[in-house]
């Protein structure tokens, strides 16, 4: 069965949703010119990236330009997607009335169209997170990645699964919205999906196309040496978001929870899930721009449409709600985070004896 979330009686978790709630309202109320220059100059940067890695790619046949546009590449794609694309598409940024931050029309560097991702990230996955059977973030339609998730054979391949997911993780976030699992077992028919299809295939088409086949060719005869400086900076870009994710959200320690669990939550019931069901990951300030300040998972849960680069500050005020209620507050490196996850996935492949 499910973990058990919490001894808290009612009042203590009304009191938490109150202390969170007037946390929100405060930074709220002092979002402002700051605010507004930290997520121009973090596009500035991006897109200085990009054009700096173009530009080094043109002498490619010399390989410190060919590394040095690889990792500005990935840096412009990381930045992208993750401080910029993830955080503008939750609406962090729509209080500005900027058109090229507005979180409806904003689209990002990779092949899942910014709407479908907006349907699934920002209302499923936010507002069910890690419930059983609602969240299907909760391993993606493809991995086993808690007890709670009966075992079968296919589970054997869970490490292997994984792994294509860490390479191909752009595509599969696209095809997430497509909820194959459901598909093969016959719960869900074509006819339902076809609707995704034509978006997906074309942002394929146009990513493919520009990362592929223009850029490569722009460069004339050092074309390979563009293509696989393109193939290594969306594999960095991949790799990276499958490590940041997967670490603030299954490491030893984060709950999941039934859908009977989660039944008339209050307000503050939601607060507490999130807390049980996340975890951040220790790092620097830059660590914390690379990961889109997804190290503090926690609080973006808690709000994922206030500024990110907010958490950081409001971090020791959460820490300390969790401590004064007796709830835990997970943290830790990089390195123990993914510990934890890789050691979970290799051992829920296998059946738990008794």
């Amino acid at each position: 069965m499910a973990t058990k979330t919490t001894d808290l009686e009612p009042g203590a978790i009304d009191r938490i949703g109150a202390e969170l709630d007037a946390l929100r309202r405060r930074v709220a109320a002092d979002l402002g010119a700051a605010d507004a220059d930290y997520i121009h100059n973090v596009v500035a940067v991006q897109r200085l990236s990009e054009a700096g890695g173009r530009v080094l790619l043109f002498a490619g046949w010399f390989p410190p330009a060919w590394l040095g546009g690889v990792a500005a590449l990935a840096l412009s794609k990381i930045l992208d997607n993750m401080e910029i694309g993830h955080n503008v598409m939750h609406g962090q940024y729509d209080w500005m009335k900027d058109p090229a931050l507005n979180s409806r029309t904003f689209e990002w560097d990779m092949v899942c169209p910014g709407g479908q991702w907006r349907r699934s990230h920002n209302f499923t996955h936010h507002t069910y997170t890690n419930i059983l059977g609602k969240d299907r973030d909760v391993g993606y339609g493809i991995l086993r990645i808690t007890e709670d998730q009966p075992w079968h054979p296919y589970y054997l391949g869970n490490p292997l699964y994984a792994a294509a997911q860490a390479v191909f993780f752009e595509y599969g976030i696209m095809l997430h919205d497509l909820e194959m699992d459901r598909i093969v077992q016959g719960k869900r028919g074509w006819a339902d999906v076809r609707p995704l299809l034509g978006p997906m295939l074309r942002k394929t088409a146009r990513q493919a196309g520009r990362d592929y086949v223009l850029h490569p060719v722009l460069t004339g005869p050092l074309a390979p040496l563009t293509l696989t400086a393109n193939i290594t900076a969306n594999l960095v870009r991949n790799l990276w978001a499958f490590a940041i994710i997967f670490c603030g959200h299954f490491p030893d320690g984060t709950e999941v929870f039934t859908e009977e669990q989660s039944q008339d939550e209050s307000r503050g019931q939601w607060y507490v899930r999130q807390l049980l069901g996340s975890a951040n990951i220790d790092g620097s300030p830059l660590f914390h721009v690379l990961s889109g300040n997804l190290g503090h998972q926690i609080e973006h849960h808690l709000f994922p449409d206030l500024p990110s680069h907010r958490y950081s500050r409001i971090a020791p005020e959460v820490r300390a709600i969790c401590e004064r209620h007796d709830l835990p507050y997970h943290t830790g490196s990089l390195s123990r985070q993914l510990g934890s996850v890789v050691r979970k996935i290799f051992r829920l492949a296998l059946p738990r004896w008794r």
